[in-house]
């Protein structure tokens, strides 16, 4: 008999976690091994197991982000699987995570079974896009629209959603170890690049997109 795949669940929600570890304990090919409520709780874990793989939340109520998250814990260990998760489908924050190497992206608004469909496909190294995020990024295509976030660099991208949240400079330079200067060099551009005056109107910009919720 294989081994059954290991998981952590990364999401900040603890109900959250509670009804996924409930699907997933029911299933004899997975077990969950960790649990974390932060991207730096999970990176934490990662010194005291290795998960085949991080299901995680693509935003967190703090200012960190799935994105970031998923860059961090593929430089620690580049064999681990990351399968995103969230109520969030707008194309930019797919193809930003996979972009920092995730496997797959589920929204939380699949069926259960999803949820466990994609994670034996990511654990046998196979991308998996869900259908309700695989149809707007093919009705983009055939939109031929430009999502203007896109010109946005990967980590420009997380400062912009950090910024959206309310969070200061320094406050983001903390979160991502940059010094102040280059976070404020990230707002600048991003600024420049969104044609955005200020936070507030970034913020604008995030709601409209459907990437943060007010």
């Amino acid at each position: 008999m294989n081994k059954p795949v290991t998981v952590m669940l990364v999401d900040d929600h603890m109900v959250v976690r509670f009804g996924f570890r409930m699907l997933l304990d029911a299933t004899p090919d997975i077990r969950v091994i960790a649990e974390a409520d932060s991207a730096d709780a999970a990176y934490l874990q990662l010194q005291t197991c290795q998960p085949d793989v991080v299901v995680m939340d693509i935003s967190f109520g703090d200012s960190s982000t799935g994105v970031d998250a998923t860059r961090r814990i593929l430089a620690r260990d580049k064999h681990i699987k990351v399968l995103g998760l969230s109520s969030h489908e707008n194309p930019s924050y797919v193809r930003f995570m996979l972009k920092a190497g995730a496997l797959g992206y589920l929204s939380k608004r699949s069926a259960p079974d999803e949820l466990i469909h994609a994670i034996r496909q990511v654990a046998s190294g196979r991308m998996y896009l869900d259908a309700h995020v695989s149809q707007r990024m093919a009705l983009q295509e055939f939109d031929g629209a430009k999502n203007p976030l896109e010109i946005l660099s990967e980590r420009e991208f997380g400062v912009f959603i950090q910024l959206a949240k309310g969070l200061s400079v320094n406050q983001i330079a903390v979160d991502l170890n940059i010094s102040p200067r280059t976070a404020g060099t990230h707002l600048y551009n991003v600024k420049q690049k969104l044609s955005a005056g200020n936070q507030a109107e970034l913020t604008l910009i995030a709601v409209r997109h459907g990437l943060i919720e007010v």
